[in-house]
Protein backbone atom coordinates (compact mmCIF):
# COMPACT_ATOMS: atom_id res chain seq x y z
CA UNK A 1 0.00 0.00 0.00
CA UNK A 2 1.47 3.28 -0.97
CA UNK A 3 1.70 6.13 1.27
CA UNK A 4 0.42 9.47 0.59
CA UNK A 5 3.25 11.61 0.22
CA UNK A 6 3.21 15.12 2.34
CA UNK A 7 2.98 18.26 0.57
CA UNK A 8 5.74 20.42 0.46
CA UNK A 9 3.47 23.61 1.14
CA UNK A 10 1.78 23.73 4.59
CA UNK A 11 -1.92 23.65 5.01
CA UNK A 12 -3.65 26.67 3.72
CA UNK A 13 -0.71 28.22 1.39
CA UNK A 14 -1.74 30.61 -1.11
CA UNK A 15 0.48 30.45 -4.43
CA UNK A 16 -0.64 34.03 -4.94
CA UNK A 17 -0.08 35.52 -1.57
CA UNK A 18 2.77 38.38 -2.24
CA UNK A 19 5.15 37.24 0.16
CA UNK A 20 9.01 37.32 -0.88
CA UNK A 21 10.90 40.91 -1.38
CA UNK A 22 13.17 41.17 -4.85
CA UNK A 23 16.02 39.93 -3.45
CA UNK A 24 14.64 36.44 -2.60
CA UNK A 25 12.59 35.99 -5.50
CA UNK A 26 15.61 36.75 -7.36
CA UNK A 27 17.39 34.04 -5.43
CA UNK A 28 14.48 31.67 -5.74
CA UNK A 29 14.39 32.27 -9.46
CA UNK A 30 17.91 31.91 -9.97
CA UNK A 31 18.32 35.73 -11.35
CA UNK A 32 20.09 38.96 -10.31
CA UNK A 33 17.13 41.43 -8.75
CA UNK A 34 17.90 43.86 -11.92
CA UNK A 35 16.97 41.36 -14.21
CA UNK A 36 12.97 41.01 -12.23
CA UNK A 37 13.12 44.83 -12.43
CA UNK A 38 13.59 44.61 -15.89
CA UNK A 39 10.86 42.08 -16.87
CA UNK A 40 8.49 44.00 -13.96
CA UNK A 41 9.44 47.17 -16.73
CA UNK A 42 8.39 45.10 -19.53
CA UNK A 43 5.35 44.08 -17.69
CA UNK A 44 6.47 39.99 -18.63
CA UNK A 45 6.00 39.85 -14.33
CA UNK A 46 3.85 41.91 -12.20
CA UNK A 47 4.33 41.75 -8.87
CA UNK A 48 2.25 43.32 -6.46
CA UNK A 49 3.47 46.58 -4.36
CA UNK A 50 3.09 47.64 -0.83
CA UNK A 51 2.60 50.86 0.09
CA UNK A 52 5.94 52.70 0.35
CA UNK A 53 6.17 51.07 -3.58
CA UNK A 54 7.97 48.21 -2.76
CA UNK A 55 7.92 44.94 -4.60
CA UNK A 56 6.21 41.93 -3.43
CA UNK A 57 6.07 38.19 -5.17
CA UNK A 58 4.25 35.53 -5.00
CA UNK A 59 4.99 32.19 -5.38
CA UNK A 60 3.30 32.28 -9.17
CA UNK A 61 5.48 34.92 -9.37
CA UNK A 62 8.50 32.84 -8.41
CA UNK A 63 7.19 30.25 -11.29
CA UNK A 64 6.21 32.50 -14.12
CA UNK A 65 10.35 33.75 -13.61
CA UNK A 66 11.64 30.48 -13.74
CA UNK A 67 9.53 30.18 -17.28
CA UNK A 68 10.40 33.37 -18.55
CA UNK A 69 14.23 32.25 -17.80
CA UNK A 70 13.84 28.90 -18.90
CA UNK A 71 12.47 30.15 -22.56
CA UNK A 72 15.26 33.05 -22.57
CA UNK A 73 17.80 30.90 -22.55
CA UNK A 74 15.78 28.60 -25.25
CA UNK A 75 16.88 31.55 -27.78
CA UNK A 76 13.24 33.31 -27.42
CA UNK A 77 12.88 37.09 -27.32
CA UNK A 78 11.29 38.94 -24.61
CA UNK A 79 8.51 39.85 -27.06
CA UNK A 80 8.40 36.33 -28.09
CA UNK A 81 8.17 35.63 -24.46
CA UNK A 82 5.37 38.04 -23.83
CA UNK A 83 3.24 36.35 -26.86
CA UNK A 84 3.57 33.05 -25.37
CA UNK A 85 2.49 34.26 -21.77
CA UNK A 86 -0.07 36.05 -23.38
CA UNK A 87 -1.26 33.36 -25.70
CA UNK A 88 -1.07 31.01 -22.34
CA UNK A 89 -3.04 33.62 -20.43
CA UNK A 90 -5.65 33.09 -23.17
CA UNK A 91 -6.05 29.35 -23.31
CA UNK A 92 -6.29 29.53 -19.58
CA UNK A 93 -9.72 31.93 -19.70
CA UNK A 94 -10.88 30.12 -22.73
CA UNK A 95 -10.20 26.63 -20.93
CA UNK A 96 -12.55 28.00 -18.17
CA UNK A 97 -15.08 29.12 -20.19
CA UNK A 98 -15.54 25.82 -21.65
CA UNK A 99 -15.36 23.97 -18.33
CA UNK A 100 -18.05 26.67 -17.29
CA UNK A 101 -20.27 25.94 -20.11
CA UNK A 102 -19.80 21.94 -20.06
CA UNK A 103 -21.30 22.11 -16.72
CA UNK A 104 -24.09 24.43 -18.22
CA UNK A 105 -25.25 21.81 -20.58
CA UNK A 106 -24.81 18.61 -18.48
CA UNK A 107 -27.30 20.54 -15.82
CA UNK A 108 -29.61 21.40 -18.64
CA UNK A 109 -29.12 17.71 -19.85
CA UNK A 110 -30.33 16.39 -16.68
CA UNK A 111 -33.42 18.90 -16.75
CA UNK A 112 -34.68 17.41 -19.49
CA UNK A 113 -33.74 13.70 -19.07
CA UNK A 114 -35.53 14.28 -15.50
CA UNK A 115 -38.77 15.74 -17.45
CA UNK A 116 -38.64 12.70 -20.48
CA UNK A 117 -38.20 10.33 -17.65
CA UNK A 118 -41.36 10.72 -16.08
CA UNK A 119 -42.98 13.74 -15.96
CA UNK A 120 -46.00 14.96 -17.17
CA UNK A 121 -47.19 17.36 -19.59
CA UNK A 122 -50.76 18.86 -19.52
CA UNK A 123 -52.94 20.18 -22.31
CA UNK A 124 -56.57 21.22 -23.13
CA UNK A 125 -58.13 18.66 -25.44
CA UNK A 126 -60.21 18.83 -27.92
CA UNK A 127 -63.50 19.15 -26.05
CA UNK A 128 -62.04 21.35 -23.76
CA UNK A 129 -60.94 18.95 -20.84
CA UNK A 130 -57.37 18.53 -19.38
CA UNK A 131 -55.26 15.69 -21.08
CA UNK A 132 -52.05 14.48 -20.30
CA UNK A 133 -49.35 14.20 -22.70
CA UNK A 134 -45.79 13.10 -23.65
CA UNK A 135 -43.43 16.07 -23.58
CA UNK A 136 -42.75 17.26 -27.06
CA UNK A 137 -46.69 15.98 -28.27
CA UNK A 138 -49.83 17.69 -29.03
CA UNK A 139 -53.16 16.63 -27.81
CA UNK A 140 -55.36 14.57 -30.44
CA UNK A 141 -57.42 16.46 -32.51
CA UNK A 142 -60.58 16.02 -33.47
CA UNK A 143 -61.72 16.30 -36.93
CA UNK A 144 -63.62 19.99 -38.01
CA UNK A 145 -66.51 20.44 -39.33
CA UNK A 146 -66.70 21.88 -42.85
CA UNK A 147 -70.21 23.75 -41.93
CA UNK A 148 -70.53 27.31 -42.17
CA UNK A 149 -72.11 28.45 -39.09
CA UNK A 150 -73.35 32.22 -39.05
CA UNK A 151 -74.08 33.60 -35.82
CA UNK A 152 -76.72 36.73 -35.62
CA UNK A 153 -77.24 38.71 -32.04
CA UNK A 154 -80.94 39.03 -30.68
CA UNK A 155 -81.97 42.00 -31.69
Amino acid sequence: MAMARKSARPAGHDDDAPVFVISVAAELAGMHAQTLRQYDRLGLVSPSRTRGGGRRYSTRDVQLLREVQRLSQEGVSLAGIQRILDLENHVAALQSRVDELSAELASAQAAQAALAAGSRVFAVGPRGEVVTVRPGQRPPRVPSSQALVVWRPNR
